[in-house]
């Protein structure tokens, strides 16, 4: 069940990791001693929540568009109750449908469930386009009830399932990922750690490492919604972490990721995650998917990588 998640949007902030000294003040301000914890119910590392101003900067390049979050839910449940669904499982009822109406959509997978981010405007048109397959909810003051009707059929034709190749490049990188979460009252323990992580370990030590091995990229995902705290890391990085401290699953799976793009992706394109998800909902293989303003992601189970290869790589026209 799609619905937005409380009230304020978000607006997207690409910054340059080369950059990031010039913002270390108001970036270590989000102070995951006592603030953290405190941000808007949904705040990424690639978004800041409201009140936090930055200076202006030619480093700093803001997207105009507001984004609202929708949380596809199952069995009417809440969002601390939802599992995750996977972009596959929602590629022809909500995913396609958006792309059929050219409505750019921003994906986001946690280790908790899954989240679909479309611009503030377009918001009529989704709920619309959805609400034939969906029950449409919305948030207000913390409680969960019905949308409005908005009352869109002028103009407005039922979506079509139809063929989307891959047009974009792809990459699959050598670094093996985990999904984990932690507990949040551990979030002291690891502060210095993660903001390591996140914004400074980008020296020497990574530049031999790079060296080594062409085919491996940093990447670190950190997300905090609703006081849940999803983490999406290499295992090198993992390796950083105290033993016992991160959630992960009985089995100990690990990811293999696809990436998406060879240039900046940008915000306005429409149809990026339903080129990848469609083919990879008719081959039955589960997936992560995470969007960013340069690239998108999507993680599959390792063993099912060179499935995953060979399926989009069959969608894409023959210049590719």
């Amino acid at each position: 069940r799609p619905r937005p998640l409380p009230q304020s949007g978000r607006k997207g902030i690409p910054l340059k990791n080369s950059n990031v000294y010039l913002f270390d003040f108001y970036l270590a301000s989000i102070n995951f001693y006592n603030t953290l914890l405190h941000l808007p119910p949904f705040s990424t590392t690639t978004t800041l929540g409201d009140g936090l101003e930055l200076p202006s900067s030619e480093h700093l390049s803001v997207a105009d568009a507001t984004w609202l979050a929708l949380n596809v839910v199952s069995g009417g449940g809440g969002f601390s109750g939802s599992q995750p669904i996977g972009v596959t499982k929602i590629a022809k009822s909500v995913i396609a449908p958006l792309a059929n109406q050219n409505i750019s959509v921003f994906m986001l997978s946690t280790y908790q469930t899954d989240f679909i981010l479309v611009r503030e405007r377009d918001l009529a048109f989704v709920t619309h386009t959805l609400a034939s397959e969906f029950t449409i909810l919305k948030v207000v003051n913390g409680e969960t009830v019905a949308a409005d009707n908005l009352g869109i059929t002028n103009g407005f034709m039922k979506p079509k399932l139809v063929q989307r190749p891959v047009i974009h490049p792809l990459s699959s990188p050598s670094n093996m990922f985990c999904v984990t979460s932690l507990d949040p009252d551990t979030l002291p323990s690891v502060a210095t750690l993660l903001m390591d992580v996140m914004f400074y370990s980008n020296g020497v030590k990574d530049l031999v490492a790079s060296n080594e091995d062409s085919e491996h990229i940093r990447f670190f995902s950190f997300s905090l919604i609703e006081g849940y705290i999803s983490l999406v890391m290499d295992v090198q990085t993992q390796k950083r972490f105290p033993n016992n401290l991160l959630f992960t699953s009985a089995s100990g799976e690990l990811w293999k990721m696809v990436r998406i793009g060879g240039q900046p992706l940008g915000f306005d394109e429409c149809g990026i995650v339903a080129q990848i998800s469609e083919p990879l909902a008719a081959a039955d293989i589960p997936a992560y998917y995470i969007s960013t303003f340069k690239f998108d992601h999507a993680l599959v189970p390792e063993e099912n990588i060179n499935g995953v290869i060979n399926a989009l790589q069959v969608s894409q026209p023959e210049k590719y």
